[in-house]
């Protein structure tokens, strides 16, 4: 499979960079950030853009692929630009009449406890510092809602996303959000680009959001 990846320099890109590349799949890594873009593996091949810029060079970049991913993330402070970049590779995806699979945030997954409120909404469950992210999420779901004429499928992360082993053993749920055995909800980027490359390789899903954690404590951070 041919995969263009966007945002391949962050911590889901390089993880979903990583596992395609393991996988025996063709990327594209694309990046801002040309001096991060080194390819490692003859299976991957930098491409340097600035998507807000000029978009037209993804969409001439996507052609010939078989699959976007789109692992766009804002740095602080510009945590509103998620919605122009989700946008623009959502386009390049229908442009290229190939479907795209994109890093959505746990903005709006409800709380387990059935009270209906979600991560944003839930009085106290964020952090202050987390909330720009948050809401910019959750404007990259109501974004989505409009969006037509292309196969897309949003993955979104658990509570924390973290540095951690890549282990396999995740579950996939759909509008709540999901928690390990011991209550915990996380899951480390490695898995998580493991999951975004799951979905590639089998598309069968009950819908077009998911989201995904760990089912057990990973062993390196079980003690903890």
């Amino acid at each position: 499979m041919k995969i263009i990846i966007f945002g391949a320099t962050g911590d889901v890109g390089s993880a979903a960079v990583q596992a395609a590349a393991r996988r025996g799949h063709h990327v594209t890594a694309v990046s801002r950030n040309p001096s991060a873009l080194a390819a490692s593996n003859p299976s991957v091949t930098p491409l340097p853009l600035d998507l807000l810029t000029d978009s037209q060079p993804a969409a001439r970049a996507t052609q010939g692929h078989d699959l976007v991913i789109s692992a766009l993330r804002p740095p602080a402070g510009r945590e509103t630009d998620l919605i122009p970049l989700t946008r623009i590779a959502v386009e390049a995806a229908r442009s290229a009449k190939v479907p795209v699979l994109i890093t959505g945030g746990a903005a709006l997954l409800k709380l387990a406890d059935g009270s209906g409120q979600t991560v944003l909404s839930a009085p106290g469950f964020l952090p202050e510092s987390a909330r720009p992210i948050a809401e910019a999420c959750a404007a990259q779901d109501a974004m989505l809602d409009l969006e037509t004429g292309v196969d897309w499928t949003c993955l979104r992360p658990p509570a924390l996303l973290t540095e951690g082993p890549l282990t396999g053993q995740y579950q996939l749920g759909t509008d709540t959000l999901l928690t390990d055995a011991a209550g915990v909800s996380q899951i480390s980027f490695a898995d998580f680009g493991a999951a975004l490359l799951d979905l590639a390789e089998n598309p069968r899903r009950s819908g077009p959001r998911l989201t995904v954690a760990w089912r057990t404590p990973a062993p390196a951070l079980a003690a903890g």
